[in-house]
């Protein structure tokens, strides 16, 4: 049951955590905390833990969380109010356990730095996004048969890797952790389809009809083995090795 005073202030039970009944006259007790001022009605035989059970919901703290002061001295919580020399219009001090004050502070903390941490991964998968387009170009010209500049695999490949590097320096907790990691993947996938198609690229295309580019070198050392004017081409490299003879 609770006991109601003509005005509608707040009350608490009448009884505590040991089922004892407390009875008699009601009194308001103004209770300060921070800016604010908080009116609590209780029975005048009540305890500081009643005050803090009235207190709980009114600051959002949990009664272990506060702490009660009454004329400079902070209360136990099974001390009754008129043992300690509380009355009708008495003022008590809330302050909040400083432990429980780390611990939001820590809290908020941890969230803010998941968010940070999650937004930063949504930077660099805008990156990666951007990437995954270039990645699609080479993809389609190697499939189609035409011959890509080695330069393109090499490129795509460090700029994914630089995003692999900023991932690497995310700390990430929670879901941010988690997105963190799916990127990871993501870009890990990006690099093996790149080194997949840097091979297709280099391999011979035979039997084709598309016009394919190769490099001088490459034109060179074919000659060198199927034309008829070979040994031409090919006396610079014979007296390299007759210098290796000499040598050994």
């Amino acid at each position: 049951m609770m006991k109601r005073s003509s005005n509608s202030k707040e009350e608490v039970p009448n009884d505590n955590d040991g089922g004892a009944s407390y009875h008699g006259p009601m009194i308001k007790i103004n209770v300060s905390h921070g800016s604010s001022q908080n009116e609590v009605y209780v029975p005048a035989q009540s305890t500081f833990g009643d005050i803090k059970k009235a207190l709980a919901h009114k600051t959002g703290l949990e009664p272990q969380e506060q702490r009660l002061f009454f004329r400079g001295i902070e209360k136990e919580d099974g001390e009754h109010l008129h043992m300690e020399g509380v009355k009708d219009k008495s003022k008590l001090l809330l302050l909040e356990e400083s432990a429980s004050k780390e611990r939001k502070f820590e809290e908020m903390e941890k969230r803010n730095q998941i968010l940070k941490a999650c937004e930063a991964v949504a930077g660099i998968r805008a990156e990666v996004d951007k990437l995954s387009e270039r990645v699609t170009t080479l993809e389609v010209s190697v499939n189609g048969g035409t011959k890509v500049d080695e330069k393109e695999f090499v490129v795509s490949t460090e700029l994914l890797m630089r995003q692999l590097l900023k991932l690497d320096g995310i700390e990430a907790e929670g879901e941010a952790k988690v997105q963190r990691k799916a990127e990871v993947h993501r870009v890990q996938n990006f690099v093996d389809t790149v080194d997949n198609l840097k091979v297709r690229n280099s391999s011979p295309f035979s039997g084709s009809g598309t016009a394919v580019s190769v490099t001088t070198q490459w034109e060179t050392f074919d000659s060198g083995m199927e034309s008829s004017s070979a040994p031409a081409s090919v006396s610079p490299s014979t007296k390299v090795t007759q210098d290796w003879e000499q040598f050994d």
